[in-house]
């Protein structure tokens, strides 16, 4: 009875894109996040008669054949790459990328992350780092009597002196692009790092080369959809009671064959 097997899978598949609303909605409030696609594939096929084929009791040809699926598997869960709304929060070190594009962070190994999450920090030494402490490449180093903190929209990081009117470049901070983003690999904490399938990264400044413009005082926000994510919940939770119920009915028909005199 292959009905069991091919049930199987379909509530494997449903309940895989159920946890994929739930990581969704979970992240609703998070800094630069969007939202993620399940997406699923037939798996193959016995071929009981060949399209084609030549019927040998005639000789005419089969015009479809008969070919039985086995199933369903996960092929994908796909970024659906969208910016979320900017959201004011008056922050000096808060960072919203207006466009395409990603902060360059260093991690404690020294390998390089992606991030779109702007809500930027300073340590007690004065580095500008992510929520997490992970330095923002290339480094810049706030002066510890510096009264204010101005970023425009190239990236150019100035400081303001109680002394002076003039603004103290300080350094500038760039953006990352990816020939394919969707292949950047997911690390936790609004962090991403490239890979074969991203290509390498593409380092410019903000508002060149398709980059976005960088802008203060602003962070992203999440892109999930709620009322999207809450009907995709409503039809993934259909589909895994319609294949529960294939296995049901699979199980009676067997019971039936079991019990025939």
């Amino acid at each position: 009875m292959r009905a069991l097997k091919i049930a199987a899978t379909g509530m494997a598949a449903q309940q895989m894109r159920v946890e994929t609303i739930s990581n969704n909605l979970a992240n609703m409030s998070t800094n630069g996040y969007n939202a993620r696609r399940a997406e699923f594939a037939d798996l193959h096929y016995q071929q009981m008669a060949r399209a084609g084929a030549i019927n040998a009791s005639d000789g005419t040809v089969l015009p479809t054949g008969i070919q039985l699926g086995l199933g369903v598997r996960p092929a994908a869960i796909s970024i659906h790459l969208a910016q979320g709304a900017l959201s004011a929060t008056g922050g000096d070190l808060d960072v919203a990328i207006d466009g395409k594009g990603y902060l360059e962070v260093t991690l404690p190994s020294g390998q390089t992350a992606y991030t779109r999450d702007g809500a930027l920090q300073r340590t007690a030494e004065g580095v500008i780092v992510t929520a997490d402490g992970y330095p923002v490449s290339p480094e810049v180093v706030i002066p510890t009597d510096a009264r204010s903190i101005s970023i425009n929209g190239e990236g150019e990081v100035f400081a303001y002196f109680t002394d002076t009117e003039v603004g103290q470049l300080l350094g500038q901070l760039s953006l990352s692009g990816f020939t394919n983003p969707k292949g950047l690999e997911a690390l936790g904490s609004n962090l991403f790092v490239e890979t074969e399938a991203s290509g390498p990264a593409l380092v410019s400044t903000a508002g060149e080369d398709g980059l976005g413009r960088l802008r203060q005082g602003y962070v992203e926000d999440s892109s999930v959809d709620a009322v999207r994510e809450i009907t995709e919940l409503i039809a993934a939770q259909r589909g895994y009671e319609m294949n529960a119920k294939v296995i049901s009915a699979a199980d009676q028909m067997m019971g039936a064959t079991t019990q025939v005199r």
